[in-house]
């Protein structure tokens, strides 16, 4: 796959992933897109001011992966 960093995010559908904190609105939130044009390509982005502009990018096998080992890390169940 080429450099995922390259590659524009302009028009990407965010899904916004929330969890337990009390503090505000969007305190603990993750934004999640497929970067358009690829085919298992993401952008993973904290939606807090602080870190706008600041996102990570990830195959699908890699954020596969990262999903899978948190979730038996965390002893959680899918």
């Amino acid at each position: 796959m080429s450099d995922l960093y390259r590659l524009p995010v302009d028009g990407a559908q965010f899904e916004n992933f929330c969890g337990g904190n009390l503090q505000g609105e969007h305190e603990s939130c993750v934004d999640v897109a497929a970067i358009p044009g690829t085919e298992s390509g993401f952008v993973v982005r904290d939606s807090k001011p602080e870190g706008a502009g600041v996102e990570l990018r990830f195959t699908a096998a890699e954020l596969d992966d990262f999903a899978a080992g948190w979730t038996k890390m965390r002893g959680l169940a899918l």
